[in-house]
């Protein structure tokens, strides 16, 4: 009997600690800024964006990595602007709190969230700034500044000090010089794996000055851009698809999102809603004559235009808001069946864009390279990450299994 009884036990103790264990640390929407200070000093200032996505966390943990000193560290609430506690803890505490690492020397920066993720895709968004001593990743050689670092985050910018140009750069990136005269190099690994980024710079030799550029209205920073959006695609001959697309608004004043309809799609039960707090949002749907009544910023207005209005309290200085919209969409021009083919043949602009097959079609071809996994439910999904600052022309087609 007590045989028995062990055995039972033995059985039922794993499924115990697994109740009791958190949940796991989850996050997402990572972007670092590495400003490289005085050449000689081994440091660097980082700038790190990072959304807490564990439904109901409170807290957030961020590594410090081993070899590195750190130090003038603080967290900013990046929704209201504000400072946010912070303490620096050990393993045990990032473990019972959500993380799940085996390295029992890891040290962390514990984070108390300014309320709890929201449920359901819900974000808390915070944002570190702490400054690295680390000599293996920030040296001098001669007159050549050298960054090597191998980086996880897959977006991310190095920032020269001032009065150097960039020699060499490893890893293809964009390259943008900041108002103050300073070259950024800021790119998106789209791989599973590390980037072992590789810069290097000299001194210039004489000041070439910084400002706004000539082609200005040309540049910007891609990686940095947080646009996402997801497509669910109902059964081709409906044309029918649902979306989901979010982005960050930070604009003082600024009170709407204005989606303009792709001529030949329509549009049907739109809603929005704020996620750094989980509340809904007010929406409309104007079209034509009405749109120009409302004194939308819209151009080239048709009886035909239609625009899904979505509003909000307005963006306060310093403040920013991450929104998420839902949206069903019908193209029958986009959005087909060729026989007994699914096609989806669709351009995509943001930096971050996902599809998800309808249940029942197995993948044949997708003529831009993506990420692709299987869903729980057994769809099949494709991620596209494209960091460079043009549309990508997706066509995906699909057969039912």
């Amino acid at each position: 009997m007590r045989t028995l009884l062990r055995g039972t036990l033995a059985l039922l103790l794993p499924a115990a600690l697994a109740a009791q264990a958190p949940p796991r640390q989850t996050d997402a929407d990572a972007y670092t800024r590495y400003e490289l200070l005085a050449p000689g000093s081994a440091k660097f200032r980082i700038i790190y964006e990072v959304t807490a996505t564990t439904p109901g966390a409170t807290h957030y943990y961020n590594p410090i990595r081993t070899g590195s000193v750190a130090t003038d560290e603080s967290v900013i609430d990046r929704a209201t602007g504000r400072p946010l506690p912070f303490e620096e803890v050990g393993a045990a505490e990032a473990r019972a709190g959500g993380v799940r690492s085996g390295d029992s020397t890891q040290r962390y920066i514990k984070v108390t969230l300014p309320r709890p993720v929201p449920g359901d895709g819900g974000e808390g968004r915070i944002l570190i700034l702490k400054t690295y001593e680390d000599a293996t990743s920030y040296f001098t050689r001669g007159d050549t500044i050298v960054f090597s670092r191998p980086l996880g985050i897959k977006r991310n910018a190095v920032v020269l000090p001032t009065g150097y140009e960039l020699v060499s750069s490893n890893y293809p990136a964009q390259v943008l010089q900041e108002a103050d005269g300073r070259v950024g190099i800021s790119f998106w690994n789209a791989t599973p794996a590390e980037a072992p980024v590789l810069v290097r710079a000299v001194p210039l030799r004489r000041a070439i000055g910084g400002g706004t550029s000539a082609v200005a209205a040309r540049l910007g920073e891609r990686a940095h851009q947080d646009r996402e959006i997801v497509y669910f695609l109902q059964q081709p001959e409906t044309h029918a698809f649902d979306l989901h697309h979010d982005y960050t608004e930070s604009r003082p004043g600024t009170s709407t999102y204005l989606n303009i309809v792709r001529a030949g799609s329509s549009v049907s039960g739109p809603s929005a809603r704020n996620l750094d707090t989980g509340e809904l949002l007010a929406w409309v749907v104007l079209k034509g004559d009405a749109i120009t009544r409302a004194g939308l910023d819209v151009s080239n207005v048709t009886p035909a235009t239609e625009v899904v209005v979505f509003r909000f309290p307005p963006v306060k200085p310093g403040e920013s808001l991450r929104l998420r919209m839902f949206e069903t969409y019908t193209d029958s021009v986009r959005y087909r069946l060729v026989g007994d083919e699914l096609v989806w043949d669709r351009a995509f602009g943001r930096p971050a864009n996902s599809v998800v097959l309808p249940i029942g079609w197995v993948l044949t071809n997708s003529s831009i390279p993506a990420v692709v996994s299987t869903r729980d439910d057994g769809r099949v999904q494709l991620d596209f990450i494209n960091p460079r600052p043009d549309e990508i022309q997706v066509l995906i087609t699909a057969r039912r299994r």
